[in-house]
C-alpha cells in the first residue's frame, strides 16, 4: 500500500478516519460523536488556548524574579508546560481536520501556527509522520516507537526526539531565544524558566502519556489492531494529564474525535 502525500493529508476528508463498520451504522453513539462534532466549539478551544499561552508567555518573561516569591514562579512555569502541551494537542487535532472541519484550510492553519509556536516545528512533515504512526502503530514504519532496543522510558523518549528534531531546527530556535533576549532585554533565566523548561517538560509530558504508557507493549502482546491501550484515570486527571490524550485506544479507534470529545467515546 502507498503512502499519501502531503498534499493528501492536508485535505483529508474528516469521514476518511470512521472505521468503515460505523459508516454503516448511522446511529450508533460512536457514529453520532465522529459526525456531529461541534466545530465550533473546538475553533473556539483551540484559540483559546493559543491566546492564554501568549497571555502566559508575554506575562512571566517580563517577571521580576529577584521580587517573584518561588512558589508564584513554581505555579508559573507549571502552567506554561501545561499551554505547551495545550498547542501541541491543539496541532494534533488539526492534523486530523478535527479541529475546524468546516473549513481545512483554516483547520491547517491554526495546526501550523500552533506547532510553530510549540518549537518551530514542521506541520506538514508531523502530518505525514502522524499518519504513518497511525496506519503503521508498534512497527519498523511507525517514527513514534522504539527500535527494539531502546524501549526503556528515557532511551525511548531520547531516540523519540532525536527522530523528530534537527540541527537546523535548533539553529533557527537558538537565534529566536537570543534575538528575544537582545530586542526586548529579557533576562536569560525567564527564557529559560518559561520557554525552555516548559517546552522540554511538556515534550517527555507528551510523550509519556501519548506514547510510552499508551504504546508500550503490555504482558501477553498487544491486545487490538492499534497497538495501544487507555489509562484508568477519571475525567479530570485524564484531562489534567495530557488532555485526554492518555484515552489513546479511543483516540485510534476514532481519530477524528477532538481531544475535549473522547471522554464522550470512552464513556458514551
Amino acid at each position: 500500500m502507498s503512502n499519501p502525500s502531503v498534499l493528501d493529508y492536508q485535505y483529508l476528508d474528516i469521514q476518511d478516519s470512521i472505521p468503515p463498520e460505523l459508516k454503516n451504522n448511522k446511529n450508533s453513539i460512536e457514529t453520532r460523536i465522529n459526525l456531529t462534532t461541534k466545530t465550533q466549539a473546538g475553533l473556539l478551544i483551540a484559540l483559546t488556548i493559543i491566546a492564554i499561552w501568549a497571555v502566559g508567555f508575554i506575562k512571566f518573561l517580563s517577571l521580576d524574579l529577584p521580587q517573584t516569591n518561588g512558589v508564584i514562579i513554581g505555579l508559573a512555569l507549571l502552567l506554561q508546560t501545561f499551554l505547551y502541551t495545550g498547542l501541541f494537542i491543539t496541532a494534533h487535532d488539526a492534523m486530523h481536520g478535527s479541529l475546524y472541519p468546516n473549513n481545512l484550510k483554516l483547520n491547517h492553519l491554526i495546526g501550523t501556527i500552533a506547532v510553530t509556536l510549540y518549537g518551530l516545528l514542521s506541520y506538514e512533515e508531523l502530518i505525514k509522520k502522524h499518519w504513518l504512526h497511525h496506519r503503521y502503530p508498534a512497527s519498523d514504519n511507525d517514527p513514534d516507537f522504539h527500535d527494539g532496543e531502546h524501549q526503556s522510558l528515557i532511551s525511548w523518549y531520547l531516540y523519540f526526539m532525536i527522530r523528530y528534531w534537527s540541527w537546523r531546527r535548533l539553529i533557527k530556535l537558538a537565534f529566536v531565544f537570543h534575538s528575544i533576549q537582545f530586542l526586548f532585554h529579557i533576562p536569560i533565566l525567564n527564557l529559560a524558566l518559561f520557554w525552555l523548561i516548559p517546552f522540554i517538560c511538556s515534550s517527555f509530558q507528551l510523550f509519556y502519556f501519548g506514547t510510552f504508557l499508551t504504546h508500550r507493549e503490555p504482558e501477553g502482546g498487544y491486545q487490538n489492531e492499534h497497538c495501544a491501550q487507555s489509562n484508568s484515570f477519571p475525567v479530570f486527571w485524564s484531562f489534567m494529564t495530557c488532555y485526554h490524550f492518555g484515552y489513546h485506544q479511543e483516540h485510534h479507534q476514532y481519530p477524528n474525535v477532538p481531544w475535549w470529545q473522547l471522554p464522550n467515546v470512552r464513556n458514551p
